[in-house]
């Protein structure tokens, strides 16, 4: 086989798609290869339910590009891919449904997607089999539907073999292996040279990756659905039924013809192939097992008694690769290079692989998507993902759960707890309420006397509000500390440290130890594609920190980017090294009534690092806060974390010592209108269009985004990051709302919250320009509910930096 540029492992739909969207951009350099036939993994038997129902505004545009192209394909001669314009029914058995439905409603209008809530009687108008028994209402998208998976994966694929892609069937990978700035990709038919290798081999991705020396947290789960013969009541021609899901008995139920097709989603699904899928599984089922499906069956033919009439014809038990939060792996891997993935959609590889080709095309053509796919994207996972027991138990709660409400700040218990810092079972026993993040677990909240934090969810005021609230007044009065050892910690040193962190970095590197810089790393674009501080603690050696939840992000894009020679070594310290943070107005006087060096604030102005003694623990003191009050990050090594805290804690009565959690910390930093990595900035946001030109220094000299940034301070820009302050104190805005302006929708909230420190709920958004005047009238749509708003000076809370600067 001759050389080519990018190889795509895998004929399914992703492949497929990704080949068809290569090409269309022009490059026709591209070979896929297929084990066996096209389609004959999971895609030949999916369902093909393309439904645009989901709780992002990026992905719902990824999903409403889905099924543009779909109809497209649909109406261009000699192409019908089979699809069926049905609509679709999700039905409300509870307020909280409807509050979903309520806020999911408001993303699908920012993405111009039609959706209704509609009443019970009119969902049963729609649906006219539908006993209507417990509906309060439903979620009416009437542009859903489903495709025939196979005849959209061969039509991509045909599409993409006009423009030039090659077509390799029955052509299994036996070998991946980096070399001389390329990649042997070696098959059953010989072996061949390529640039760029994507992984698109749905559930058989975790082999394929293994072959490249990496690992792709993807394990198979059994999915059954059941056909029926004729019903009487289809017979006739009548318009098709629109696609029906009921969240209370767990299943789906589309026409198939004159007859049903029902798909449930069971408590405990069974895992299957965990040590590797059989030789020779191609365009096979499992046998079928309906015992294990029989619940939810019986709970489909009461809600459509004509189900419960009607004899199963055939059942289809084909297993489909999950991962750990059911949403597929997207982008580069990290570890390798040019290597990308996209794989694991689960059972929605139909909907979302259309759109997924099509973001994953420009990632690898373009250097980044035209939206942030963070996500999808592979990075949101570490090693502590790579093992099977982790995958399956989460994998199978998401299965569960599919149709489950899903609630701001939800948090499961399924593979937890699997990290775990030095104070964990310390701070559970004062009554911390942890959630995770990145594996960690990291305390949210901390339960007073009465405070069981078991109240039911709810999209409105959280349960933990009260106790939140205590927590940020007692840090704004005294001092509090929090456990932030999940903090993403590196050091990068080399006599060529400083020349390549210049390089990635908008901002000025400190000049010299002892010094901190808050910074941006741009994509080519100008996009933010990190936000980190760095601390010069040598003269070429610096100490980065960023999120936990990018660690494997932001490590895999140094590396990335690192040179070759050796010159430069990155080390990831978030194992090692502990963080507590000390916030408030008496956290100065409490930590030099523990050590011996000068906390003052000449000897220690802000943005400033030292290495300090508290007690008798070693600690590298950084000066800033995450709050907006007086505050340390102390970054040590973990085995004096328990002693340290103790220190802290044994003297920190005299100065109003309390515990606080992230919660809290969420609060106080959207009053301070700081932004959030992933929610506030991303690759699909500027520096400058976010509001932190300040840490843009264009003439510094070249750094990745320069001419972009440089462009866009020129040129102008659109939009601006905007603090919003609502007016109604039962307004709780969490993220994605819309923002109307006369009638008209401009924009939606990147986060919200209570601030307890001003009174007041608060949203941070992306404005047109002409509107980011303090003082203009907007509404914030909440729960469907449009709220007054006005966009204010930023922050709310001490505009002046008095307390931070203390």
């Amino acid at each position: 086989m001759d050389d080519t540029r990018i190889t795509i492992i895998g004929g399914g739909i992703a492949g497929c798609s990704l080949a068809y969207h290569l090409t269309e951009a022009g490059c026709g350099d591209v070979v896929l290869l297929e084990q066996h036939e096209i389609t004959s993994g999971s895609t030949w038997h999916a369902a093909g339910l393309c439904t645009q129902y989901i709780g992002s505004c990026n992905l719902a545009r990824l999903l409403r590009y889905s099924v543009g192209l779909y109809q497209s394909l649909e109406h261009q001669p000699g192409q019908q891919v089979g699809f069926h314009p049905c609509g679709s029914l999700r039905l409300a058995t509870s307020p909280g449904h409807l509050d979903e439905f309520a806020h999911r409603a408001g993303i699908a209008e920012l993405a111009g997607i039609p959706f209704e809530v509609v009443s019970a009687r009119r969902a049963a108008e729609l649906f006219p089999l539908m006993e209507p028994a417990g509906i309060l209402g439903a979620a009416y998208l009437p542009t859903d539907g489903h495709v025939d998976p196979a005849s959209v994966a061969t039509t991509l694929l045909r599409a993409a073999k006009a423009k030039g892609a090659r077509i390799a069937r029955r052509t299994p990978v036996t070998g991946l292996s980096w070399s001389h700035g390329g990649w042997t990709v070696d098959t059953a038919g010989g072996s061949h040279r390529s640039e760029i290798v994507v992984i698109a081999a749905g559930q058989w991705a975790r082999q394929v990756a293994r072959m490249a020396g990496a690992d792709l947290p993807i394990v198979p789960l059994q999915h059954q659905y059941v056909v029926t013969g004729p019903v009487p009541e289809l017979r006739g021609g009548s318009p098709e039924l629109p696609v029906l899901r009921d969240p209370r008995g767990s299943f789906y139920i589309r026409q198939e013809g004159e007859g049903l097709l029902v798909g449930p989603f069971e408590r405990r699904p069974l895992p299957w192939a965990l040590d590797g899928i059989p030789e020779g599984f191609h365009g096979r089922l499992l046998p079928p097992d309906l015992d294990q499906i029989q619940d939810v069956l019986a709970e489909a033919a009461g809600r459509v008694p004509a189900f419960g009439h009607a004899g199963i014809t055939s059942t289809v038990n084909g297993p489909d690769g999950y991962t750990p939060d059911g949403r597929c792996l997207m982008g580069w891997i990290p570890g390798a290079r040019n290597l990308f993935a996209l794989a694991g959609f689960s059972i929605f590889g139909i909907v979302f692989g259309g759109g997924a080709g099509k973001y994953a095309a420009e990632w690898i053509l373009g250097g980044q998507p035209s939206d942030d796919m963070w996500e999808l994207d592979v990075r949101r996972f570490g090693p502590y993902a790579a093992s099977t027991r982790y995958i399956v138990s989460r994998a199978t709660d998401v299965y569960e759960r599919e149709y489950a409400i899903h609630y701001p700040y939800e948090e499961r218990p399924a593979g937890r707890p699997l990290k775990t810092g030095p104070l964990y079972d310390r701070l559970l026993g004062k009554g911390a309420r942890y959630g995770v993040r990145f594996g960690w677990e990291r305390p949210l909240w901390f339960a007073g006397p009465g405070e069981t934090g078991n109240e039911a969810p709810t999209f409105g005021k959280p349960p933990w509000h009260a106790a939140v609230g205590r927590e940020c007044r007692a840090v704004q009065a005294g001092a509090g500390i929090l456990d932030q050892t999940s903090f993403a910690k590196f050091e990068v040193s080399g006599p060529g440290a400083g020349s390549f962190l210049d390089r990635l970095s908008a901002n000025i590197l400190p000049s010299r130890a002892g010094r901190i810089a808050l910074t941006q790393m741009c994509t080519s674009r100008g996009g933010i594609e990190c936000d980190l501080t760095i601390t010069r603690t040598g003269e070429e050696r610096f100490y980065v920190v960023s999120a936990a939840a990018t660690e494997t992000h932001d490590y895999a894009w140094m590396r990335r980017h690192a040179p070759a020679g050796g010159s430069v070594r990155i080390d990831n310290l978030t194992a090692r090294l502990a963080v507590l943070t000390i916030a408030g107005p008496r956290s100065r006087d409490l930590l030099q009534a523990l050590s011996d060096d000068d906390w003052s604030g000449e000897a220690f102005p802000f943005f400033s690092a030292r290495q300090v003694h508290i007690g008798m623990a070693p600690v590298l003191a950084l000066r800033v806060s995450y709050v907006g009050e007086l505050g340390y990050e102390l970054h040590h090594p973990a085995e004096y974390q328990r002693y340290l805290y103790d220190l802290l804690w044994s003297a920190g009565s005299e100065y109003g010592l309390v515990d606080f959690g992230y919660h809290a910390l969420d609060s106080m930093r959207l009053e301070k209108a700081y932004r959030l990595w992933g929610s506030d900035i991303s690759p699909d946001y500027t520096p400058i269009e976010a509001g932190l030109d300040r840490f843009v220094r264009t003439g510094k000299g070249d750094f990745i985004g320069r001419e972009a940034l440089i462009r866009q301070q020129n040129e102008g820009y659109d939009r601006r990051l905007s603090i919003l302050r609502l007016d109604q104190a039962d307004a709780f805005p969490h993220g994605q709302e819309p923002i109307y302006h006369k009638g008209k929708a401009v924009s939606h909230v990147t986060s919200g919250g209570y601030g307890h420190r001003v009174g007041a709920c608060i949203a941070l958004a992306y404005l047109p320009t002409e509107l980011t005047e303090p003082g203009t009238a907007v509404e914030v749509a909440v729960l469907g509910r449009r709220r007054k708003a006005l966009v204010t000076g930023e922050p709310l809370y001490d505009p002046a930096n008095a307390r931070l600067r203390q």
